[in-house]
């Protein structure tokens, strides 16, 4: 069976887009947003609303690294000066492993 990766998440990439171009419209105005139209029907957003219209606009727009922890971890490595907690390190380990093999023989 073959999987064609070439596509992979492109639907999603067309959703996230039309999401983000709604987002940037929404989050004009700083004061609750009315549209009206010929027949009565208004659409009101709450100050919560656009807050959280602003907030998922910003984590979509983040990488999720946090690039001065990762150029400081880097510096560490290359100075020598980078120290492995092995216990912990060894615990995590574990977790990972008993989380994966007890979570894969319930499904």
């Amino acid at each position: 069976m073959s999987i064609n990766i070439n596509n992979a998440g492109l639907k999603n990439a067309n959703i996230d887009s039309k999401s983000s171009n709604r987002q940037v419209q929404s989050d004009a105005p700083a004061k609750p947003a009315s549209v009206s139209q010929k027949g009565g029907d208004a659409v009101s957003l709450t100050s919560e609303a656009q807050q959280l219209s602003g907030l998922q606009e910003k984590a979509m727009n983040s990488s999720g690294i946090d690039q001065a922890k990762v150029d400081k971890i880097k510096a560490d490595i290359e100075s020598g000066s980078y120290k492995i907690n092995v216990e912990q390190l060894a615990n995590k380990l574990a977790q990972f492993e008993s989380d994966m093999f007890s979570n894969g023989s319930n499904e």
